[in-house]
């Protein structure tokens, strides 16, 4: 899953979320706080997941950009707490990504194992798995960028798989390469520098429109 574009070290500043953004991040909150007890809210993580992928058959990974509840919840979070540093190469790499998905993915079919039967049981499972990886994710986005987790999430790495190539970000001529974009990324893409090739080729891309929204040119867009 290589790509010609590169993670950049300019400074992060987060950009405002829209209202059902929050509420995507209090839903994540909830489920966490009390998927515990109501073991009901933790089948609302393979919703999310098997959401994520079968988007990105279409548009990559705009579900993550977009509606994800725990991207979401890393967005509003690391509005205030996000770091500015670029993403270490190592949780991009293919290999990392795809062991980071074997390991999670069996460890959650081990547990589910134990007890089949129950479905409480299952949601138990789902909810501690939602809550290991988003600890994991925190201290990552306080460091690096605000979606540190997004560069090796076993969902985004399905999406990037099967459809990062698809719905790719439009640069149009007239991009003067002011870098207003690239503060914006929550992933930390370069975008200003592949103005030549016209459009972002990282597979990547989580569609979140932030840097379309802050372009000062209006030189950046979606396929229509």
């Amino acid at each position: 899953m290589k790509s010609s574009a590169q993670t950049i070290a300019t400074p992060f500043v987060a950009p405002s979320q829209p209202l059902y953004r929050w509420l995507l991040a209090l839903f994540m909150l909830s489920v966490i706080a009390v998927g515990w007890k109501y073991p009901l809210l933790g089948f609302a993580v393979p919703v999310a997941m098997l959401t994520g992928m079968a988007g990105g058959l279409f548009r990559g990974r705009y579900v993550c950009g977009n509606i994800c509840p725990r991207g979401s919840f890393y967005d509003t979070l690391f509005s205030y707490l996000g770091g500015s540093r670029p993403v270490p190469a190592l949780l991009q790499s293919s290999a990392f990504r795809w062991s980071v998905m074997a390991v999670l993915m069996s460890f959650m079919v081990w547990r589910i194992a134990q007890n089949p039967g129950d479905w409480r049981h299952w949601g138990t499972v789902f909810w501690s798995m939602c809550l290991i990886t988003t600890a994991v994710g925190i201290p990552l986005g306080m460091v690096y960028r605000s979606r540190s987790w997004c560069s090796f999430c076993p969902v985004g790495t399905v999406a990037a798989a099967v459809g990062g190539d698809k719905y790719q970000l439009k640069i149009a001529h007239d991009c003067r390469q002011c870098g207003a974009c690239e503060k914006q990324c929550p992933m930390g893409f370069s975008i200003a520098e592949h103005r030549d090739a016209g459009q972002l080729p990282h597979r990547d891309c989580l569609k979140c429109s932030s840097c379309v929204d802050n372009c000062p040119r209006e030189a950046l867009a979606w396929p229509e």
